[in-house]
């Protein structure tokens, strides 16, 4: 009896695993795309090449040799592994034989609409390395969404090495149906950003003032915090008056500029940023929550569809990590030395909206209009075609 007990108990127990496993899959796995691709090309060549002299430095008038300066980068690439279950909607096609994960030409409205075109889990894993003008980079994009009939929940992590950009966030929202085509959703939202929008730590020290009205730190002097060195000298020339100036050395006892005007010009550029960006890689990430409220309209036809879209970050916003001086609640406070005293910080709206609408006006002519505009703190991304589609019979 006890050895009976036992083997049903583990043949129910193995059904039970064998059906979970099967949920996992149909509901996680199923239709998901593996995928290892990449790309080669050409590297960008200027139109004309760069050439210096240099000469013998016994006879500054013999033949010299000519020196090509140009720059030559190495060939661009890139190369990227992925795993990704994202549903298309009616209008979107499939743009290449294969997936190859270049979000260049595989934009995919799942990522950006507040609603899924199917109900259930969506996700895409993309890590890929890219080298652009000789300079390598690493990007990636994590996604993470469950639609269901009545609620929206999504992560998402993305980092676009060469323009600097990483971002976090995770949202959860109620969705109300309304009709077949249209619903609203409301929840809450997190996000991280890295930089402190507002804030230029280098123009506030050269703008620091005394009490009266005397710079503290005269634009020249950041030079002398990175161990550049001005030397007073004189020029003359036969029949000309005597100039007077400054001659820079960079920390090794070169010159690098002939004058105080020609140090601000070519040398102190490259100072600032160095400044600036030793400045912010002290300040920790930050990160805050937000209320978040959505719209999801989509009609589709053979002849007519239309997609609209829309998420509005209401201007409440609650910083949770990040030192609060530098929050983006604080990007207009800033003054000649610091922040502002008895400043208030200032709240926000973020927002983010698309449209996709196609209207095939007889068997020969259609035309298409896409959108889609994003704001996020101080960044503003946008981009939108129009097209007349005529096919001569």
């Amino acid at each position: 009896m006890r050895i009976l007990l036992i083997t049903l108990m583990l043949l129910l127990s193995s059904n039970a695993n064998a059906q979970f496993f099967k949920d996992l899959y149909d509901d996680f796995f199923k239709y998901g795309t593996f995928y290892v691709a990449g790309d080669v090309n050409n590297s960008y060549e200027t139109q004309r090449k760069d050439y210096f002299i240099r000469t013998d430095p016994d006879d500054l008038y013999a033949i010299p040799q000519v020196i090509d300066e140009t720059v030559y980068h190495p060939y661009d690439y890139r190369i990227g592994i992925g795993f990704r279950k994202l549903a298309r909607f009616d209008y979107e096609v499939k743009p290449n034989n294969f997936w190859t994960g270049n979000n260049k030409i595989e934009k995919q409205t799942a990522l950006s609409a507040p609603t899924s075109a199917v109900q259930g889990f969506e996700y895409l894993v993309h890590y890929e390395k890219q080298r652009q003008r000789g300079e390598e980079f690493i990007n990636e994009r994590y996604f993470l969404r469950h639609t269901g009939k009545y609620h929206i929940a999504k992560i998402e992590k993305r980092t676009q090495g060469n323009v600097g950009f990483e971002y976090l966030s995770g949202e959860a929202r109620a969705r109300l149906p309304i009709g077949k085509k249209f619903s609203i959703s409301a929840g809450a939202i997190y996000r991280t950003h890295q930089k402190a929008y507002g804030y230029n730590p280098v123009e506030i020290w050269l703008n620091e003032t005394d009490e009266n009205g005397n710079a503290l730190n005269p634009w020249y002097t950041l030079g002398f915090e990175y161990g550049y060195t001005d030397h007073y000298t004189s020029y003359s020339m036969d029949g000309l008056p005597t100039v007077y100036d400054w001659i820079w050395m960079d920390p090794d006892g070169n010159v690098v500029a002939y004058g105080d005007r020609d140090f601000r010009d070519r040398v102190m550029p490259d100072l600032m940023n160095r400044y600036n960006n030793e400045i912010f890689d002290t300040l920790d990430p930050y990160g805050e929550v937000a209320p978040i409220i959505g719209f999801d309209f989509y009609h589709y036809k053979s002849k007519f569809w239309l997609h609209a879209y829309g998420s509005w970050i209401l201007p409440y916003h609650k910083y949770l990590k990040g030192d609060s001086d530098f929050n983006y609640l604080n990007r207009d406070n800033w003054g000649n030395g610091g922040l502002i005293e008895g400043s208030e910080p200032e709240q926000w709206s973020d927002y983010n909206a698309g449209v996709n609408l196609g209207w095939k006006l007889s068997k020969s002519l259609g035309v298409f209009i896409e959108g889609e505009y994003i704001k996020f703190w101080d960044q503003k991304i946008f981009n939108s075609s129009v097209g007349l589609n005529l096919t001569l019979r």
